[in-house]
């Protein structure tokens, strides 16, 4: 299968990362589920969440091993998963509820209550004034009430009178805002119960209780020894793990029924692990769930497993199996009811334009400027590859429409650029949307749109956008505009990769622009645009995504001539810029400006009703307004050379992740498509109809005798009584 690991990385001793995995717990994981044969991608998901979207519909996997705990907020375990159920993807462990319920002690104890379960008093504390002397039971413990990994618990958490609770509920609300727990302490030993859902034993996968046998030396000189936050974290060594726990076995029997029951009361899936606290009176008492635990090398879920036969590669295995078989992975036609999502590898064409003809640097030969080369084409197909995908090359050829349509493709990669007119970049979306197979950026509106410079413009600046002065000339003669004021500029006015655009493209004269205007008009069979020259700092911004378009740091193209007095980045410049211009990616800029070019850019982006991935150009003036130039939806994609590669590595974006996030919305697009291909093959409407009416009457010869579906010992569901929840 195709596995995705979703983690966070540890990078630093703060407590705010205590949960998150470390580099050598992820690569045991990787390396364990890679022993076991499964194709695996890593996913450190601590960044954007939409670039961990993006990521994964890209490589879009058969099954998510998920082990990321989320980053700040009372559902930060749920979140990950509540993501993975919203773009569809199967993933291993508990579902969003569950994560959210267990993250609570204080809603997990409540729950749990009414099922018998053996707790500790508490008290569940929000404010100070929320405090009272009833029903505590000195000593008693004081922890978050919404945190892991022993965060917040010291040996002075322990409190032996109401004035010591209340200065340290005092300390832990001021650090722990959520809420904190005073908690009755029970003196005793630490013992945890695990949970493998996949292991067929007498209680449901719930497997022997394990110890935690703490150093005495590590101890001395405490009161209370107790497992804390700074055994667990600066002394992991001064703690071991004994499998199985010291206990009876009547004692043992009593605590794996009773985390049988919690676990099936909880709806834990594939793994969990219950803490208890075991008496001096040899009685168990449940301090607390967790629903995503550790799987870090030396854990006491490896320690039971042992007892089961299984060592890492089993337990991991068996947390795969666990989510495979519930979400019937090997069954494609039905996932949870939904209609059927196409995971793993797919067919994608990768549709280009070869560039055989090289470009000259004085720009006399340029016909094939805005083509690949065989370079840049391998790239792009290691790239797609990389993500697990099989390539099929289509170059787009008089005979690619002939080709398209007998070619079985499930998405197509598109960079081509077109053969003839104004429309040219269109041609090939054309006709992917006349056989209905999704692709990779703009559709062809957009992509006729913006390659004619005169009509973009139009578009941007009805979008309150300013855009350079400027007008079209046929051949020259026409009359020239009698605002325009010197000097000026003059390209072509449907043309990409600077093609056009040289040197003497900045005209001081009238004679000196008709001029430029006659050889465009002859050389390129095409209007010249004449516009008015901004003269300033020149900035290009790359835009991912679709509705809501990510927004890279910006990059300016610096000139490095101080004796050129009126510079523009020219064909050459792009053929030759190591010692003429420099890339400063990101560009150096203060907030309120980066800002401005960021809403600027993000606007063009709409107006122009782009897709996907585009790079818009901007000049700015002396009084410090921004001026869109121009837009590519379809930019270059050279390793190394291209400016938008050039920003995505300015961003920290690898070449692989850039293509990655370009192929995802389109992979995202032939999902959807897929169910609703899926939805079209249900029933009618009418069936369904008549259906539901033979239910109801079924149900209603029903004897009345109470709700159906809610146990009659817990009077209620947890998930859905407002007493309870």
């Amino acid at each position: 299968m195709r596995i995705a690991l979703t983690h966070n990385l540890r990078l630093s001793d703060l407590e705010e990362e205590a949960e998150f995995d470390t580099q050598e717990t992820v690569n045991a994981l990787a390396g364990a589920i890679e022993r076991l044969g499964h194709r695996l991608e890593r996913f450190e998901v601590s960044g954007p969440a939409s670039r961990t979207v993006a990521r994964l519909e890209a490589y879009s996997p058969d099954i998510i091993f998920n082990t990321a705990e989320g980053r700040r907020g009372r559902f930060r375990e749920a979140f990950y998963p509540a993501l993975f159920d919203e773009l569809g993807f199967p993933y291993t462990g508990s579902d969003a509820y569950a994560l959210a319920v267990t993250l609570d002690k204080q809603l997990t104890k409540l729950i749990l209550a009414k099922h018998g379960i053996r707790t500790p008093g508490w008290q569940y504390v929000e404010k100070l004034s929320e405090l009272t002397a009833e029903n505590l039971r000195f000593p008693v413990i004081v922890k978050p009430n919404f945190e892991g990994s022993s965060k917040g618990i010291t040996q002075d958490s322990i409190a032996e009178t109401l004035d010591e609770v209340r200065a340290k509920v005092t300390q832990a609300l001021a650090k722990y805002p959520a809420g904190v727990l005073v908690e009755e302490y029970i003196g005793g030993r630490d013992l945890t119960v695990p949970f493998l859902a996949a292991v067929d034993n007498d209680y449901d996968g719930v497997l022997s209780p394990v110890e935690y046998v703490i150093d005495p030396v590590a101890t001395e000189g405490r009161k209370y020894p107790i497992y804390d936050y700074d055994l667990k974290t600066k002394h992991p060594s001064a703690v071991r793990v004994r499998a199985p726990a010291n206990v009876s076995a009547k004692t043992a029997e009593d605590m794996r029924k009773m985390a049988q029951t919690i676990f099936q009361v909880l709806d834990c899936r594939d793994l969990g692990r219950i803490d208890f606290r075991l008496s001096d009176a040899g009685v168990p008492y449940f301090l607390e769930i967790n629903a995503l635990p550790s799987l870090e090398p030396g854990a006491g879920i490896y320690a039971a497993a042992e007892l089961e036969g299984l060592h890492l590669d089993g337990v991991i295995n068996s947390i795969i199996q666990s989510a495979a078989k519930r979400y019937k992975i090997k069954d494609s036609a039905r996932r949870q009811g939904k209609p059927a999502r196409k995971t793993g590898p797919l067919r994608v064409g990768f549709t280009y334009n070869v560039k055989r003809v090289k470009p000259t640097v004085d720009a006399s030969e340029d016909s094939e400027a805005e083509y690949d080369s065989p370079a840049t084409l391998q790239a792009i197909r290691e790239a797609i590859a990389s993500w697990g995908h099989e390539v099929v090359d289509l170059e787009a050829n008089q005979e690619l429409p002939s080709v398209l349509a007998s070619t079985p493709l499930d998405v197509v990669f598109n960079i081509a650029e077109g053969f003839k007119g104004r429309n040219r970049e269109s041609q090939v979306p054309a006709m992917l949307e006349l056989l209905d197979i999704p692709y990779t950026g703009s559709d062809p509106a957009t992509l006729s749109l913006a390659l004619d410079k005169a009509l973009a413009k139009k578009i941007v600046r009805q979008a309150g956008i300013h855009t350079p002065n400027f007008q079209l000339m046929l051949t020259g003669k026409e009359r020239l505009n009698k605002d325009f004021t010197f000097p000026l500029m003059v390209k072509p006015v449907a043309e990409g990769s600077s093609k056009g655009v040289v040197s003497k493209s900045v005209c001081h004269s009238e004679a000196e622009l008709r001029e430029v205007v006659k050889e465009i008009a002859s050389k390129y069979k095409q209007p010249a645009l004449v516009e008015e020259y901004i003269g300033g700092r020149e900035f290009t911004v790359g835009l991912l995504g679709e509705r809501r378009p990510r927004v890279l740091p910006p990059m300016e193209i610096v000139f490095l001539d101080k004796e050129e007095k009126n510079p523009v980045y020219s064909f050459q410049h792009k053929l030759d810029w190591t010692d003429r211009i420099r890339y400063d990616a990101p560009a150096k800029l203060e907030p309120a400006l980066l800002e401005r070019l960021r809403t600027a850019a993000r606007g063009s982006f709409m107006a122009l009703g782009c897709r996907d991935v585009a790079r818009i150009d901007f000049r700015m003036d002396d009084k410090g307004r921004l001026y869109f130039i121009e837009c590519n939806p379809l930019p270059g994609l050279t390793p190394g050379w291209s400016d938008l590669v050039l920003i995505a590595q300015g961003a920290g974006m690898d070449y692989r992740t850039l293509i990655g996030e370009i192929m995802a919305p389109a992979i995202r697009r032939y999902k959807e498509r897929e169910a609703r291909r899926a939805a079209d093959e249900q029933p009618p409407a009418k069936v369904l109809l008549e259906k539901n009416a033979q239910d109801k009457g079924a149900l209603e010869d029903k004897p009345a005798n109470g709700h159906h579906g809610v146990p009659s010992a817990m009077g209620g569901d947890p998930r859905t009584d407002p007493k309870i929840s």
